[in-house]
């Protein structure tokens, strides 16, 4: 099957589709161009459906490349034969192809190799043939190989090396390798048992525990390596031997009569247990890892893109606070467009505790900016913050609320190269203090300028391959910026840098020449930027937005190719561009929609996905795509774990989806845990299938562990 087919098949979706996205990608088109402007090619095609396809389109080639390189290495052995090109063309996956590689490919000197460089290698042919007229006893048919020169000593050393011979044959068969890899896998079991100290038990639970290989989650396989990897615990895998070498006798047995079957049965078993056993194990183990990295990594994903999606927090001022103990918490009031107003340090906590004053501070910064919310980091000393914030709700005349904001990889930007240019006279804990504000206001547009992996929704994300959780991260973020479109005038090189065609050096330009120059008037004005050609500038133009252009296109996601097609549409039904300014478009679609937009697609040239994208933006110029999902929830009090009983029904927003269920805040400290069995009366298989980051959900308490800071949490109510 050729590659494309294999797509279509994979993917499930029409061979026409797959080709005319492979020609897309090869013509170096960006994933979130050819999702947005590409429908009509692509059958409209999403980000998700075209990044999968990517990613595998990529696998693909590269088995394709593997698979000719080990052909040509056969060939260039004179060892290619029709039998070996036919199986590597079927050959499926990676391993397949080095198994059929493994007796050609360059190695150590081993065992059987000695035995061959002592003549040894006819008596392996002798035993293999496993024929009946060798009545005579092997050691006496053995002994027609000794040779002191070549270092066989004796007849029964020539059948220990023929024996050697015949064990690396029987493991280097990929057939048989195939068949013994999927029985390990549908019967083998892994163990563990402790070994090692583990204080605060995180891996109790791994302590003495056996599974099926075939149904070990994946967050269990991460933890089980983890655990093993601090040397807390020692994995075994196990599978009946009997059931492999059954399997294997089979087909390496072909006359039990023989007088040569101990000798084949000796090999079968030194092949299994000294050759095979090991080798296939450590497949199996590094196929369990990845895979649960890969399902990890999608979940990683899922929860990144739910969070950078929160709606932001519009025309409000926002006082960031970033909890701390000895060094206080810091104060930084940012006003509606995210600038910077005020900074303070106060010290409501241990060991100082100079509440009075804390609160002498804090109340003249919210009325003297007149403060909306404050945002408060939910780490070190964060409990007794929002004891304090709640506490001055209650006395200050002023109505303002707060929210417990996620600190995750808000040191790690405070302490970056970045932020130290963005706020050259600030400590780390001032710069923490404003992204914390500039999170609840905008978390796409602040959250770009941290490492996706810093961001802290994920698992065991530090266990993954680094390229491979950066590739799929940077791509959410990349969809993520795209799907929302960025002001061309006020967004920061990060943001501009995962708009599709802009690269970290264009973006730079960007903001270099907005600074040199001045505002940006058009959309066609960042063509003179440095580094901006056409190719760049088809792929960015449809995502950038210049809000005062005199052109009004400018501050939709309406692309300039589609402009004539789209003043054409205004002009049909008689609208100006002061309708379109002003939003009094509302009655188009159906203006079209009885005008017959067949019709109107072929009068105007374009395709009736990009007919119906032209209304959408049209009808709400310059619109947020995450407007329409739920708004951020703020409060003005605060309970404490002491105070949870078990039954009480709460509100929480969901802060995390795992394998294994969902962390939610309900305005405590602590996180509580909805196992994914409490989620839903009905079966469901993960999470994800009804929870997403962000979500507002009602829940009941199941169980509060306050030593343990536990909290059990139930949505079946």
């Amino acid at each position: 099957m050729d590659i494309l087919s294999r797509l279509s098949e994979e993917c499930n979706i029409a061979l026409k589709q797959v080709e005319a996205a492979v020609k897309l990608i090869d013509e170096g088109n960006t994933i979130p161009f050819i999702a947005r402007y590409r429908k009509e090619v692509t059958g409209s095609l999403d980000d998700t459906v075209l990044r999968t396809l990517n990613d595998r389109l990529t696998y693909l080639r590269n088995l394709d490349k593997r698979r000719e390189e080990v052909r040509e290495a056969i060939a260039a052995q004179e060892k290619l034969t029709p039998e070996l090109s036919a199986a590597l063309d079927r050959a499926e996956i990676l391993a397949e192809i080095e198994d059929i590689y493994r007796p050609f490919k360059p190695h150590r000197k081993t065992r059987a190799d000695v035995a061959r460089e002592k003549g040894l290698e006819p008596l392996a042919a002798l035993l293999q043939a496993q024929e009946m007229t060798y009545e005579a006893d092997w050691d006496t048919i053995a002994a027609a190989y000794i040779d002191e020169e070549k270092g066989v000593a004796s007849a029964a050393e020539a059948l220990n090396g023929a024996c050697d011979i015949l064990a690396e044959d029987i493991s280097d068969n990929a057939d048989y390798r195939r068949r013994i890899r999927e029985l390990s896998v549908a019967h083998g079991i892994l163990k563990t048992e402790k070994i090692g100290e583990d204080e605060n038990g995180t891996y109790a639970m791994y302590y003495e525990y056996s599974e099926k290989i075939a149904a070990i989650p994946g967050h269990r396989i991460l933890a089980i390596n983890r655990a093993e990897k601090e040397e807390v615990i020692k994995v075994s895998f196990e599978v009946a031997a009997d059931l492999i070498l059954n399997d294997l006798f089979a087909h390496t047995v072909t006359n039990a009569k023989s007088p040569a079957f101990r000798y084949i049965a000796r090999a079968t078993v030194d092949s299994y247990d000294r050759l095979i056993a090991p080798s296939i194990e450590r497949e199996i183990r590094s196929d369990l890892f990845d895979n649960a990295s890969e399902g990890a990594i999608k979940l990683f994903s899922e929860n990144l893109k739910n969070l950078l999606m929160t709606p932001p927090l519009k025309g409000k001022t926002v006082l960031g606070l970033d909890p701390g103990y000895r060094t206080g918490c810091k104060l930084a009031v940012v006003d509606k467009t995210g600038k910077v107003l005020d900074t303070a340090v106060i010290y409501p906590t241990k060991p100082h505790e100079r509440i009075a004053d804390a609160e002498r501070i804090t109340s003249a910064l919210i009325r003297k900016y007149k403060v909306d919310v404050v945002a408060i980091g939910n780490g070190t000393a964060s409990k007794e913050s929002e004891i304090f914030i709640a506490n001055l709700i209650k006395k200050l005349p002023e109505t303002f609320h707060y929210a417990m904001v996620s600190e995750a990889g808000a040191s790690v930007y405070s302490a970056s190269k970045l932020a130290a240019e963005e706020f050259p006279d600030f400590d780390v804990t001032q710069r923490s203090a404003v992204s914390i504000a500039r999170r609840l206001q905008d978390a796409l547009a602040e959250l770009v300028k941290i490492d996706p992996k810093s961001i802290g929704v994920g698992q065991y994300q530090h266990d993954m391959k680094p390229a491979r959780l950066s590739e799929a991260l940077e791509g959410v973020v990349e969809d993520c910026v795209n799907a929302v479109g960025v002001d061309l005038n006020t967004a920061s090189h990060s943001l501009l840098s995962y708009v599709a065609g802009i690269n970290a050096t264009s973006a730079k330009n960007i903001v270099k020449y907005r600074e040199e120059n001045g505002e940006f008037h058009s959309r066609a004005e960042v063509l003179k930027v440095p580094r901006i050609g056409a190719k760049a500038y088809e792929q960015c133009a449809g995502f950038l937005r210049v809000s005062g252009s005199s052109e009004i296109l400018d501050c939709t996601g309406v692309h300039p190719e589609s402009y004539a097609a789209a003043r054409g549409l205004i002009a049909h039904f008689g609208y100006t561009d002061e309708d379109v300014r002003a939003a009094r478009l509302g009655g188009l679609r159906a203006s079209v929609k009885q005008y017959g937009s067949a019709k109107l697609c072929e009068e105007l040239g374009i395709g009736e996905p990009t007919l119906n994208d032209i209304i959408g933006e049209l009808e709400k110029p310059g619109r947020d795509v995450r407007d329409a999902l739920p708004q951020q929830e703020f409060r003005d009090d605060i309970l404490d774990l002491k105070d949870l009983k078990e039954g009480m029904v709460l509100t929480g927003t969901v802060r995390n989806v795992i394998d294994f269920g969902a962390f939610v805040d309900i305005g405590v400290h602590q996180d509580g845990l909805v196992h994914v069995s409490q989620i839903s009366d009905k079966y469901i298989r993960h999470p994800s299938e009804v929870l997403s980051v962000g979500d507002r959900v009602t829940v009941k308490v199941l169980s509060v562990d306050v030593k343990k800071q536990r909290i059990g949490l139930t949505m079946k109510l």
